[in-house]
């Protein structure tokens, strides 16, 4: 079945797709997507995100968001600053000794490494290289140097993803799953926090572009189906009629008719209706399970159900997914691109303390905001822990292909964003190993695909006081003391290296960020 390049459907084929509808099947959406879109005027288009074609062309770019709640610091990862760099200002400020910035061949980013008996109070040992990290993504990887408008956790955790409101206040989320999301059963998943978690502002975009938020990733997937995991369930037949037989009395009830066209309404309807079938025709919810059939603690089997095809490969990659809340959301996340569930996903640590790990704690208390009681290993052991589960997520996106034709794997279009709120102030005691720090507007994001230019740092760090500057964001030259904010640079950046059109949006040309 294909549509004309008018977008329509004939006849016949309208009559096929209404029949595999009645069979519960889930492509119908897509297809009708496109019939709707025929008709849509040019304004209508650019509201819900632009370019037809794009969509129907059957690639999708994928987004990930890695919420780096806190304020990740881009001078204690990839931009660090020598001792030896800063002149007589180095004991004050936040520089390392030079040993501990390992420089990486061919490329403008650093490694830091760090060595420590404890994590501030708390007596675990951290010992964390990011060398090796980048090292190996390198090639992938761009460092945007930023100024942010906000101190504030969640505002500026918001703003990373909105540019600070640059384009009707949509996210980077919903700017995607408007491209790309479109028959696609659930196109946003959010499972971020605070800030991360929050929609956007442009109420007018349609519902499928909005977050679905989700708290435990492990066990999300076992309510993705309305009878699946149910014993002695009557049969699938029997559950459909049931569905229209209630169906056909809501709608005679009196609420039913005197609420018949509220909005909310209709959207309630349409999910039961349509969304709720469309999920469990594609048995998401065996497919996303990464739990293990181990009865009698976990008796998948004795129920019905099944452990995902990938299961065994996640829990191997990811030991640690039932307990450290970030491994589990790692492991989600890719399942939901892989079975093409979702276009973008976010994910990340909260402030809550999380158990696990080698030496028994995932996340500390704060997460990066452990560095108002001790900065230089907080950030280590928090940026560890990001580049880690970024590390994994990126070698499971190479090995599953995404289009045999063209010999494309998930991770050619797929783009990480580590969005951290903001940077760290920059001072400490004269010489002090162990210090705290305050919010600071001033610091960088970390982006990593091959859609990028890769291997690239756009803007710089003044080693005299470690503040970073900014760029030109179409040209990516250099800007020495240029230290305004520069949000809706980055959220262009980010949409243009996607392919997301974002015509009579008003956003900076930001080419700088895309290979060419």
């Amino acid at each position: 079945m294909s549509l004309r390049k008018d977008g329509r459907l004939s006849r016949r084929e309208l009559m096929k797709a209404l029949s595999m509808c009645a069979a519960g099947s889930a492509v119908l959406g897509p297809l009708l997507t496109g019939c709707r879109d025929a008709l849509d005027t040019p304004e209508a288009l650019e509201q819900r995100g632009g370019v037809r074609e794009a969509r129907l062309d059957g690639k999708p770019r994928f987004l990930i968001v890695v919420g780096a709640a806190g304020g990740a610091s881009i001078i204690d990862s990839l931009l660090a600053v020598r001792a030896s760099e800063a002149s007589t200002q180095a004991s004050k400020l936040n520089t390392f000794p030079d040993a501990q910035v390992q420089s990486v061949d061919g490329s403008p980013f650093r490694a830091v490494k760090v060595s420590s008996s404890k994590l501030g109070s708390i007596n675990v040992p951290v010992n964390t290289d990011q060398l090796p990290f980048v090292r190996k993504h390198k090639d992938s990887m761009l460092v945007a140097t930023s100024v942010g408008t906000s101190v504030n956790h969640v505002i500026a955790q918001k703003r990373s993803l909105t540019g600070n409101a640059a384009w009707r206040g949509r996210t980077l989320q919903e700017c995607v799953a408007l491209q790309y999301g479109a028959g696609f059963p659930i196109p946003n998943v959010n499972m971020g926090v605070g800030g991360y978690a929050e929609r956007g502002t442009d109420g007018s975009l349609p519902n499928h572009c909005f977050g679905e938020v989700v708290t435990n990733p492990s066990l999300w997937p076992l309510g993705l189906d309305g009878s699946k995991g149910l014993k002695d369930v009557p049969s699938r037949d029997v559950m459909a009629l049931a569905r229209r037989t209630r169906d056909e009395l809501d709608a005679k009830s009196v609420f039913g008719q005197t609420f018949e066209n509220a909005p909310a309404l209709k959207r309630w309807n349409e999910q039961r209706g349509v969304g709720q079938p469309a999920l469990e025709v594609q048995d998401l919810i065996n497919r996303l399970n990464v739990l293990p059939d181990l009865p009698p603690r976990i008796p998948l089997s004795q129920y019905g159900l099944s452990s995902s095809p990938d299961g065994a490969r996640l829990r191997s990659v990811f030991p640690d997914y039932f307990t450290d809340p970030v491994e589990g959301q790692a492991a989600l996340a890719f399942l939901l691109l892989k079975y093409r569930v979702s276009v973008t996903v976010t994910l990340g640590p909260s402030f809550n303390v999380a158990v696990g790990g080698e030496n028994g704690i995932a996340n500390p208390p704060l997460a990066f905001d452990f560095s108002h009681n001790d900065h230089r290993t907080g950030q280590a052991f928090m940026w560890a822990r990001v580049m880690g589960v970024v590390d994994k997520l990126i070698d499971l996106l190479k090995a599953e292909p995404f289009d045999a034709t063209t010999g494309e794997s998930m991770w050619d279009r797929t783009l990480i964003y580590v969005a951290t709120d903001f940077g760290r102030t920059r001072t400490r005691t004269a010489d002090a190993t162990e210090f705290g720090t305050g919010h600071d507007l001033n610091n960088g994001f970390l982006l990593l695909s091959p859609m990028l230019r890769g291997n690239t740092v756009l803007g710089g760090v003044d080693p005299l006081t470690t503040l970073t500057y900014g760029f030109d964001p179409r040209t990516g030259a250099r800007q020495q003391g240029k230290v305004a904010s520069n949000e809706p640079d980055i959220f262009s950046g980010i949409l243009t290296a996607l392919g997301v059109d974002t015509s009579g949006s008003g956003l900076p040309d930001a080419s700088a960020f895309v290979r060419t």
